[in-house]
């Protein structure tokens, strides 16, 4: 029987932070249908080896990537360098704990699957962010449960007089590096025009969707 290959720090650290890495092809067609615009601010969730970062760069993005692994914020930094990509920046960071800009922005990521809840409350637990659109790469049965219409979770119902979710794709899991064990899906959030609610009531709204929801 062979021997058990032992886990290297490298493996500990992708179990840990849910480390299923996009491969370029896959990338490339998600950052084509996201049509972004030359100049505009993308904050990267997760950059990992970079497929996402440098298909946003290649299209003329301003690009904010956060990665809090320590090797692939290093060798996306040196590769945006290396690559002339002086419009992308890389910091070595957990995107939840970012402060969010002023200006209008946009959001991009293959999110980790075991931290989704955390960073979607940290995009739109506050209605008043100029965020303009989030892409969201999640696992494929969370993209189909915040797209539904009405919203059936809480934290959908505590979003949705201020956000629109819908479906913007299937992403198979072979296209993933190591591959995951189910498919992902793409989540586009955009804000409403004009919102249901006052962005002034959104703290008041969750703390009373909360107390009623059974």
């Amino acid at each position: 029987m062979p021997a058990k290959r032992r886990r290297t720090p490298r493996d500990e650290r992708r179990r840990r932070l849910g480390q299923n890495f996009l491969l370029a092809d896959s990338a490339e067609r998600i950052v084509e249908r996201a049509r972004i615009s030359p100049g505009e601010l993308v904050l990267e969730i997760g950059a990992g080896r970079g497929a996402l970062t440098f298909a946003m760069a290649r299209r003329g993005a301003r690009v904010l990537a956060f990665e809090i692994d320590p090797q692939w914020s290093q060798h996306v930094r040196a590769e945006a360098r290396a690559r002339g990509h002086g419009l992308v920046r890389v910091e070595q960071r957990d995107f939840c704990e970012a402060e969010l800009p002023e200006e209008p922005f946009r959001v991009m990521g293959s999110v980790p699957f075991g931290h989704t809840t955390a960073l979607m409350a940290h995009l739109f637990e506050d209605p008043r962010v100029p965020l303009a659109r989030a892409d969201l790469i999640v696992q494929w049965e969370v993209a189909y449960k915040r797209a539904a219409v009405p919203p059936t979770t809480l934290w959908s119902t505590v979003w949705a007089p201020w956000w629109t979710f819908r479906l913007g794709g299937r992403v198979p899991a072979q296209s993933f590096r190591p591959v995951p064990r189910v498919d992902a899906g793409v989540l586009v959030v955009t804000p409403r025009r004009p919102p249901l609610l006052p962005p002034r009531m959104a703290r008041a709204y969750a703390a009373f969707v909360r107390s009623e929801w059974r």
